[in-house]
């Protein structure tokens, strides 16, 4: 079922004190009878600006997500979304991800430092909406981006806090999921989330990236260690890539991947930053791909994990190409709903 609802500022109206509720368990009768696609999006995401560089706007711009909201208004997705609210106070969960060193630094950056909070909060309100059966899939029209932040007090690779690991932590401590899927198709590694769970066999990291850009890191010979070992799963792809050389990883390495680890959630790092004509990435993917990505994914949520599936926006710095390919996967995500 969907519901038309106005692109208009969400009033967060989640539930406080979430980290002590009992676990819901998996296997609620409302979610396997979910159906329809969510949106998470607040116009105080807009509020974040970082620094010019080079006497330009910084490439991650209020712009790129301006942009993607009137094109989902053109293509009338706007009718055929849920409005999902966003969780109250994500405090609670950031630690999932991050030391209080860290949470206390990005606190006292002003504007973003509250912005950063709001995405977690996005991510969180997702996640909360397809566990419990509000909605069947949902994705997160939110900023900053998160999967390269760490623990360092500051902003890395534009990110603060770590959106899709602490999202994964809340479906399992939060909602009795056991294996969570995160598949990241940025342009770049997602270290961060990689590094969330590297020695963790409850989650199962796959992404494909150029291994030679910023953060230089996602080794292929990267796979995990001790119980996680095998639970990483890194492809490189060369400058120039196009849909077929994305695909193939999909097919060859995490489709047998996902047979073995039948995951109980499915989380997407939607990076549009691998879409052809990128300011920071260099491959050439089309928006057919991020359609057949997208319908993959939804095919391995269908078959392990009642359709369960979160997506939520990375990178993407063309800033019409960024608004493009995520319509393509919002309207494959509907489709499928």
């Amino acid at each position: 079922m969907t519901t038309r609802r106005d692109f208009i500022t969400t009033t967060s109206k989640g539930l406080f004190g979430m980290a002590v509720v009992p676990a819901l368990g998996p296997a609620s009768s409302s979610t396997a009878a979910a159906s329809g696609t969510g949106l998470v999006y607040d116009r105080r995401y807009l509020d974040h600006v970082l620094p010019e560089r080079r006497g330009e706007a910084h490439p991650e711009r209020p712009l790129r997500l301006v942009r993607m909201m009137e094109v989902f208004a053109e293509r009338g997705l706007d009718q055929d979304v849920m409005q999902l609210s966003l969780l109250d106070d994500p405090l609670d969960y950031v630690g999932y991800a991050h030391t209080t060193e860290h949470v206390e630094s990005v606190r006292q950056i002003d504007v973003s430092g509250r912005v950063a909070e709001l995405a977690v909060s996005g991510a969180l309100g997702a996640v909360q909406a397809v566990a419990t059966g509000e909605v069947k899939n949902a994705f997160c029209a939110s900023r900053p981006p998160g999967h390269h932040a760490n623990n360092t007090g500051a902003e890395e690779g534009f990110c603060f806090y770590s959106n899709a690991a602490i999202a994964a932590r809340y479906a399992q401590r939060v909602h009795g999921f056991e294996r969570v899927l995160i598949v990241d198709w940025d342009y770049h590694h997602g270290n961060a989330t990689q590094n969330a769970f590297y020695d963790d066999p409850s989650v199962l990291f796959f992404s494909t990236h150029d291994w030679q850009a910023y953060p230089g890191t996602g080794d292929p010979s990267l796979t995990g260690e001790g119980d996680g070992t095998g639970y990483t799963i890194n492809r490189h792809l060369d400058c120039g890539a196009r849909d077929v050389d994305m695909l193939r990883h999909w097919d060859e390495s995490l489709l047998p991947a996902v047979h073995r680890f039948q995951p109980e959630f499915v989380i997407v790092s939607a990076g549009f930053d691998s879409r052809r004509d990128d300011l920071l990435g260099c491959f050439d993917v089309s928006d057919d791909a991020f359609r057949r990505m997208t319908r993959i994914a939804m095919d391995i949520a269908e078959d392990h994990a009642d359709g369960r599936l979160v997506s939520l926006l990375e990178g993407g710095y063309n800033v019409e190409g960024n608004a493009l390919a995520a319509a393509a996967h919002l309207e494959t995500l509907i489709a499928g709903s």
